[in-house]
């Protein structure tokens, strides 16, 4: 009996967000483990359908490095990385749009489809979804030059949203692939958490989710206890300022910053190594990660 009587506990707690959430849009960028242990996907999958059927409007931006580091080492061709970003020639942004539109955004929506949900897959080039232009690095070499050219890496420019829109009325889950075009024929990898900052701001998302590797902004990031549970922006600036906040987890900061200076109502960073961590973000008093607010 006493186990039923915790079941329902769940339920009733999880009632109260479901009304607040209840025809809200959440942005949720899909990345990290989550993406390449099997189980940990399955539980990203249910816990999208679930959220599409008590009537919360998820909309997924999702990534794919080590599918993409796989696939070129495979081919042999180097990767480099400035503050967290990919340098993309021509050869690598091939294997990139390859991995992440062909083979990537293809099996998320092929999973949604088998857990019961309705999903359609999109580049940002299609619909004229994301346009951007050539994004440069700012030099961490105190010496040389201050911007470094990192090849045909991008950042967004304008996202138009209405192809998005009409998805969600329609009951469709979108599922974006970070991949942008300038209007000209040229092509851009962007950085995912980028893209779905700027996919929330055009959408006045209620929220942004990103699923990492880390359980949110460590203090120490070797002591998980160092959780920040809670950060203001000026607090995450600080921190970057401090070089607490470095390496891959900077473009997740600062495009958090980025989405609540310009309306999103908060962003949370969470652990995607833990089961259901999305449900347990948006459903429960807790919560897990970090979150982000003005």
């Amino acid at each position: 009996m006493e186990k039923y009587l915790e079941k329902t506990k769940v339920l009733i707690e999880a009632l109260p967000y479901i009304k607040k959430f209840y025809g809200k849009t959440i942005v949720i960028k899909y990345g990290g483990h989550a993406m390449v242990s099997d189980q940990l996907k399955e539980a990203v999958i249910n816990d999208l359908v679930l959220m599409k059927f008590v009537g919360i409007n998820p909309v997924v931006v999702h990534g794919g490095g080590p599918e993409i580091s796989r696939m070129l080492n495979k081919l042999n061709i180097k990767s480099n990385f400035i503050n967290g970003l990919r340098v993309t020639d021509e050869a690598t942004l091939e294997v990139v749009e390859m991995v992440l539109v062909g083979k990537v955004n293809k099996e998320i929506v092929g999973l949604i489809e088998k857990a019961g949900g309705k999903a359609v897959g999109l580049s940002g080039k299609d619909a004229g979804l994301l346009k951007a232009h050539k994004k440069l690095a700012k030099n961490p070499e105190p010496t040389g030059e201050e911007y470094l050219d990192l090849g045909y890496v991008g950042e967004i420019s304008e996202v138009n949203p209405e192809i998005l829109l009409t998805l969600i009325d329609k009951g469709y889950i979108p599922v974006v692939a970070p991949v942008g075009s300038n209007g000209n024929g040229e092509f851009y990898n962007i950085n995912a958490d980028e893209v779905a900052a700027e996919v929330a701001v055009a959408l006045k998302a209620d929220k942004l989710i990103v699923l990492t590797d880390t359980p949110g902004i460590l203090l120490n990031e070797k002591d998980e206890n160092s959780l920040l549970s809670k950060a203001s922006i000026a607090e995450v600036k600080e921190l970057i300022n401090r070089g607490v906040i470095r390496g891959g987890m900077i473009p997740k900061a600062e495009s958090a910053i980025n989405a609540i200076k310009r309306g999103v109502g908060s962003v949370h960073i969470i652990d995607g190594r833990i089961a259901h961590s999305l449900l347990l973000e948006i459903f429960t008093d807790a919560g897990v990660g970090t979150m982000l607010t003005p």
